[in-house]
């Protein structure tokens, strides 16, 4: 028996968990017409073949076909959805693993214009932030036929073999009935606490009548909506003690704040620069106020401080999402005392942002997340060693260096700077975005423990590369700022880069032109607002900063507003010119027949990189696949076979920035797909 306090058994009524970490419920987006199928099991089997106690998946499955889904959710619904949950079940278990699923109605938290053009019910008629649908409110068999669509969806589920089932309260509609902001309804549901918690335990009710006592009921719910006028911290201890004196559930799972907008969303759920574990000690006061078994999740990343979290007793069992995204096998390695090896989320929150885009939840640097039919977590040694040298120790090119080291070949690397890190480097010099040196940091030591050889302040010609005799050679070498976008005075402007790095100082007056859209540009701004400057951040788009994504913009949005940056959308910059000590910018729109001058003392353009390709088209008349890659092979995950010169003498690939402009994850995928067949 273990002593440390994360490997203690816990017992949750008659189930048995194996350890005090969870992977609460989640949607990563990856189901098939709303169903759990093979990469949906697969990515959930992962977690629990990595150690986990209990896997809960599918966060706000939907109960209602008036609770369409605003990404992809799975549809608990539809009778067709218990064989696909079996599967996964049956899976989990075999992994010795419990397995929860999370059930919800979304009311207002939803659109009119998704599913099947229902309208969006709520118990009042106010318009939720965040999805902008104004609701009908809630009539008496609107309210009846939601109840009993949730005990139809936690029958299925029982009959699909999960352990439990965990109600989604939390800006869901039992939050919107209990939440005076948003409950207008009259007795029985609305006015009193009574009546605005009837509805919560009329769902409890039912759902106990169909699956009995021998099956776990939870409920994720606001303990304190931190908002005026809303749930405060004292109704939500309430709350929390109605639902222990119920006798309907099995544990609480403690959420503090509000998701109706994006700062609120990110308020509960932090990203990086953010503080880590900001309502564990809540949490705890829940736990003990209730003595009653409490889960808790919100930026719990590193294995200290869900150790502290259970020692400590403020909790009882303790959520690691985003880090389980990251590394699956967190478990398995604290068992084994390799927590050395543990892959450390760094709260970039690249897999939220993109869900709530529309997209797949991705890790930003474990490119295998959400690929486990394709990518490994754990990846295989090769029949043969080969010689492998990289140009790049940046993201991509470690990456790579690290896959092909674990493949066991002998690999060198080639870094012109003194240092690793490349982009990362640079852009984790902001305050804000610190922890982005982890990924670096990680695969340093992944790639030190694993032999390879790094050989900094290395410009690498073509001479360099062949003296080494490869057999593959991978150019990693990224890319540099592209700021020659203008029509006239290209060489007036600087880069977001050069602002970041601080190799030109700010200005008094500056514009930033970004029509990249990514980290850099708000980085560059918040940089010349802090040292003073009056800063316009201008894009030629109809919203700025796309690539940065929802939760991201907000620790930026409060600081840039702050300083009292102005954000001009629609207009490019076309030209610049000198204007006595000044810059005269010349803007244009796309959208055609306006023109305006504007005068500055700087201005800085971030449009992205543009590709270090030299060596590579140096090196590629060498190979004998003359730097071709096949898409068939690389994207089924096989051997790239590709022969274009008989007299070749290495493979030749290139990966990341050094091939066009794209981002971290990019980088990173690039560089596990390419090195995990050689």
């Amino acid at each position: 028996m273990s002593s440390d306090p994360l490997l203690q058994p816990f017992q949750l009524k008659h189930l048995t968990l194996r350890n005090r970490i969870i992977v609460t419920s989640h949607e990563p987006a990856y189901p098939e017409d709303g169903m759990p199928k093979d990469l949906y099991r697969a990515y959930t089997v992962e977690r629990a073949r990595g150690g986990v106690a209990m896997t809960m998946t599918a966060g706000s499955a939907a109960v209602s076909r008036d609770s369409p889904p605003v990404f992809n959710n799975l549809l608990a619904y539809k009778d067709e959805i218990v064989p696909w949950v079996r599967q996964m079940t049956d899976a989990v278990h075999e992994e010795g693993a419990a397995i929860m699923i999370q059930l919800t109605h979304l009311g207002r938290r939803t659109r009119w214009d998704k599913g099947d053009w229902l309208p969006v019910v709520a118990p009042s008629h106010h318009r939720e932030a965040a999805h902008r649908a104004f609701p009908k409110k809630l009539e008496d068999w609107d309210i009846e036929r939601i109840i009993s669509d949730f005990a139809d969806a936690a029958e299925r589920m029982k009959a699909g073999g999960m352990d439990g089932v965990e109600l989604e309260a939390y800006g869901h509609l039992i939050d919107q009935f209990s939440s005076p902001l948003t409950n207008e309804l009259d007795e029985p549901y609305g006015g009193s606490l009574d009546n605005r918690m009837r509805f919560c335990f009329d769902v409890l009710k039912a759902i106990r009548a169909r699956v009995g006592d021998d099956f776990i009921l939870g409920v994720r719910y606001t303990a304190d909506e931190r908002l005026a006028g809303g749930t405060s911290k004292e109704e939500g201890l309430d709350i929390s003690r109605r639902l222990r004196d119920s006798g309907l559930v099995d544990y609480l799972n403690v959420i503090r704040g509000h998701i109706d907008t994006d700062p609120g969303l990110t308020d509960v759920i932090p990203i990086q620069g953010m503080a880590n574990s900001p309502h564990l000690d809540f949490a705890g006061e829940i736990r003990v106020a209730t003595n009653f078994p409490t889960f808790h999740a919100a930026k719990i990343p590193d294995v200290a401080t869900a150790r502290h979290a259970i020692a400590s007793g403020k909790i009882d069992m303790v959520g690691m999402t985003r880090a389980h995204m990251t590394d699956p096998h967190i478990v398995r390695k604290i068992i084994e005392k390799r927590e050395e090896d543990i892959r450390p989320c760094v709260g970039a929150n690249y897999c939220l942002d993109r869900i709530y885009q529309g997209g797949a939840a991705y890790c930003i640097h474990n490119a295998a997340t959400g690929r486990e039919l394709t990518m490994p977590h754990v990846v295989p040694k090769a029949a043969q060693r080969k010689k492998i040298v990289i140009v790049g120790a940046g993201p991509a090119g470690l990456e790579a260096a690290r896959v092909a080291a674990e493949r066991g070949h002998e690999v060198v690397v080639h870094e012109a700077a003194p240092q690793a890190g490349g982009q990362i480097r640079l852009t984790a010099q902001s305050e804000r975005r610190r922890e982005m040196i982890s990924i670096i940091d990680w695969r340093l030591a992944q790639c030190e423990k694993l032999g390879v050889r790094i050989q900094f302040n290395s410009w690498a010609e073509p001479e360099t590369i062949a003296s080494e005799n490869p057999d593959v050679v991978i150019v990693a070498t990224g890319g540099l700022p592209h700021t020659e976008i203008l029509s006239t005075g290209n060489d007036l402007v600087v880069s977001a880069w050069d602002i970041i790095s601080g190799d030109v100082k700010p200005g008094a007056n500056v514009l930033v032109f970004d029509d990249a859209g990514d980290h850099a540009g708000l980085q560059a701004a918040e940089i010349l607002a802090k040292a003073g400057a009056r800063v316009e951040i201008m894009t030629p788009d109809r919203s700025f900063a796309p690539e940065v994504m929802a939760m991201n913009l907000v620790p930026y949005m409060r600081s840039l507003q702050k300083y009292d940056v102005t954000f001009t959308v629609t207009w490019r910059l076309e030209a610049v010119e000198r204007h006595g000590n000044e810059l005269r910018a010349h803007l244009g729109s796309d959208y055609g027949g306006v023109a305006r001058q504007r005068v500055f003392d700087q201005i800085v353009v971030n449009h992205g990189t543009i590709p270090l390709d030299e060596l590579y088209f140096s090196l590629k008349p060498l190979s004998s696949n003359l730097g071709e890659v096949s898409y068939e092979a690389l994207i089924a995950g096989e051997p790239q076979n590709v022969m274009r010169n008989e007299d070749g003498r290495f493979q030749l690939f290139r990966i990341g920035d050094a091939v066009a402009a794209r981002n971290t994850h990019a980088a990173i995928y690039d560089g596990l797909r390419v090195a995990k067949n050689l």
